[in-house]
């Protein structure tokens, strides 16, 4: 990484970032399985999500068809880590603790097919 920051921070963006992509993963599944499906995955990404769109929902408009809610919901979260979290850790530069998840790894994926 490019930065030192610290643990505690990196965690938060994790945890964020994991958040985020499950919800993305969420919409992603329901392409090909139905929300009430018994198939495995889809049963995670449902039980995991519901309490996120939940607790968004006073904030969800209602002409958000239900499929992509999880979408609307996992862009808060990626407006959060990119402008809100940087803002907040005194950066006046976006990007300067943009995504420290997907940089390890984008990171890991170059060192696996010998990308340097």
């Amino acid at each position: 990484m490019s930065a030192n920051f610290h643990p505690f921070v990196y965690l938060i963006d994790y945890i964020m970032g994991v958040i985020m992509w499950t919800l993305i993963g969420r919409v992603a599944m329901n392409i090909f399985q139905r929300e009430d499906s018994e198939f495995f995955f889809m049963k995670v990404f449902v039980k995991l999500t519901d309490p996120l769109i939940k607790m968004f929902g006073p904030i969800t408009p209602s002409f958000i068809i239900k499929p992509i809610i999880p979408l609307y919901v996992a862009w808060f979260f990626y407006m959060f880590r990119f402008y809100l979290m940087p803002y907040l850790l005194g950066y006046s530069v976006m990007g300067m603790l943009s995504f420290p998840l997907e940089s390890e790894i984008a990171i890991q994926i170059y060192q696996i097919f010998g990308k340097n």
